[in-house]
C-alpha cells in the first residue's frame, strides 16, 4: 500500500470545516449546520429503539454466542480499572462511571464533535489520570490492538496540526468510560469514543466482547510532525485487495455489488453523507443488512486461508485467548460467510468491502475528504468497523446468558424475545 499524498486537497482558510477555537465552540457551530443537526436527530431516534442486533432481516438469531471463559485478562484489567476509578476525583467519576446495562453504552459516534454530556473528557484530566485510562486499554487489548487504538488517536493529533487546529483535535479529544464494577468473574467494562475511534469492550467470567470496534482515520500516515511515521490500515487495506484479487473471476463478479463508491450504480439512499458506503456506523446497533456478494463455502483453502487472514487482522486488536475463541467463532459460521466489493481492484482504486456471518460484521471503506477538499473517496481517508450481529454488541447477549446462569445457578441457554 502507499498512501495517496494528502497536501494537494489541504483546505484554505476559506474552506477550512474548523469552526471554533477549542472542541465546545467548534461543535456548538457545526450543530447550528442543518445536515448536523438531522444527523444527531437521526442517531436520537435510532438510539431511542430498544435494542436488537446487526440482522439480515430484522430477527434475531437466537444461541449463537456461547457463555465460556476464553482467557481473558480479567485480573490485570480490573486491577488497572480500580487504580483508575481511586485516582478520579467525585466530578470525574460521577461522569466516568455506569451501571454495566446502561443505554450509554450505544450513545458513541465517531465525529470530532463533542456533544456528550458523560464519560471522562481526557482532554480535561490530569496527565496521570490519562495513564491511568491507558492502562486500563492496554491491559484489555492485545499489543496491536493497543498501537491502533493509540495511532487513531496520534492520527488525529496529526490531523489537527497540518489543519493548525490542534485545540480542536489532538490525542486527548476522547472521552472514557467504566461500565459495572471492575471484577474478575462479574461483568464490566469500558468504552472510549471521540473522532474516529470507538472502542467497546465487557468482560465476564473471562469471555471478552470487543464490539462495536471502530477505528479510522483521515490521512493514515504521518509525514512529519510529533507523530511522524504514524500510520494504519495497511494491512486492512492490503490482504482485502489481495482476497479479491486472487478470487476466480466468476467469484469476484459474485462478490462485486457495485463499481462506484459515489453509488451512480448503487441503490438510491445506499451511500450516506456521514457513513459513506459503511453500514454499520455509529447508531447502526439494528440495522437491517441483508447478506450479499460471493458466499465462502464455495471458496477453495487458498481463498478460505486468505479469508480467515483478514479476519484475523480485525480480530487481532483482542487477547490471545479472546482473539482464539472468536476466531474458532467465526470457522464455525464459514459456511455461511458473505464477502462482498464495492469499487475497483486495481492498485490505485479506492473501495469497500464488507464480512459479513451470523457471529461477524466486518466493514472497511475508502471515504471522500471531510477536513481535506477532495470531494472523491482517496486512499488516504478510511473507517473500519467490526460488530457482533444478532445481539452481542457491547456483550449483550453474553451479559443476558450470565443473569440467566446466575439466576439458575446454570449456564442454560433460554431464547430471548
Amino acid at each position: 500500500m502507499s498512501y495517496a499524498d494528502y497536501r494537494p486537497w489541504l483546505p484554505s482558510a476559506e474552506d477550512s470545516k474548523i469552526a471554533g477555537a477549542d472542541s465546545v465552540s467548534h461543535t456548538k457551530a457545526r450543530l447550528e449546520l442543518p445536515r448536523a443537526q438531522e444527523l444527531f436527530r437521526q442517531w436520537g431516534t435510532l438510539w431511542d429503539q430498544p435494542y436488537v442486533g446487526v440482522t439480515t432481516n430484522g430477527k434475531k438469531l437466537d444461541g449463537l454466542y456461547e457463555l465460556k471463559p476464553s482467557d481473558a485478562p480479567s485480573e490485570a484489567m480490573a486491577t488497572a480499572a480500580w487504580k483508575l476509578l481511586a485516582a478520579l476525583s467525585d466530578q470525574e467519576r460521577t461522569l466516568a462511571h455506569h451501571p454495566v446495562d446502561s443505554h450509554l453504552w450505544r450513545k458513541w459516534q465517531n465525529t470530532e464533535m463533542w456533544v456528550e454530556k458523560y464519560g471522562l473528557r481526557l482532554e480535561h484530566a490530569s496527565p496521570d489520570v490519562r495513564d491511568l485510562v491507558l492502562a486500563v486499554v492496554k491491559a484489555s487489548l492485545s499489543d496491536t490492538g493497543f498501537e491502533d487504538t493509540v495511532t487513531v488517536m496520534q492520527l488525529n493529533a496529526f490531523l489537527g496540526e497540518v489543519l493548525n487546529a490542534e485545540s480542536v483535535m489532538n490525542e486527548w479529544t476522547y472521552n472514557f468510560c467504566i461500565f459495572g464494577d471492575p471484577h474478575v468473574i462479574e461483568p464490566w467494562g469500558w468504552q472510549l469514543w471521540g473522532h474516529h475511534l470507538s472502542v467497546s469492550c465487557l468482560v465476564v467470567g473471562g469471555r471478552m466482547v470487543l464490539t462495536p470496534f471502530f477505528l479510522g482515520a483521515e490521512i493514515c500516515y504521518a509525514d512529519q510532525g510529533r507523530f511522524a511515521g504514524r500510520s494504519l490500515f495497511k494491512d486492512h487495506e492490503f490482504k482485502g485487495l489481495q482476497l479479491m484479487k486472487a478470487l476466480p473471476e466468476e467469484f469476484q463478479a459474485q462478490a462485486l455489488v457495485g463499481r462506484d463508491l459515489g453509488g451512480s450504480d448503487l441503490p438510491e439512499g445506499r451511500v450516506h453523507f456521514a457513513d459513506y458506503c459503511m453500514l454499520g456506523g455509529a447508531y447502526r446497533d439494528n440495522r437491517i443488512v441483508p447478506y450479499e456478494g460471493v458466499v465462502a463455502s464455495r471458496f477453495k483453502a487458498p481463498h478460505r486461508n486468505a479469508l480467515l487472514d483478514l479476519v484475523d487482522t480485525y480480530i487481532g486488536a483482542m487477547p490471545d485467548g479472546p482473539r482464539q475463541a472468536k476466531m474458532a467463532e467465526f470457522e464455525r459460521h464459514l459456511d455461511d460467510t458473505h464477502f462482498c466489493w464495492i469499487g475497483g481492484y486495481g492498485p490505485d482504486d479506492p473501495f469497500y468491502y464488507r464480512i459479513q456471518s451470523p457471529v461477524t460484521f466486518i466493514e472497511f471503506d475508502h471515504h471522500p475528504g471531510l477536513f481535506l477538499t477532495n470531494d472523491k473517496p482517496l486512499k488516504y481517508h478510511v473507517h473500519t468497523v467490526v460488530r457482533s450481529p444478532n445481539g452481542n454488541d457491547y456483550g449483550i447477549d453474553t451479559l443476558r446468558q450470565h443473569h440467566l446462569a446466575s439466576r439458575h445457578g446454570h449456564g442454560h441457554h433460554e431464547d430471548h424475545d
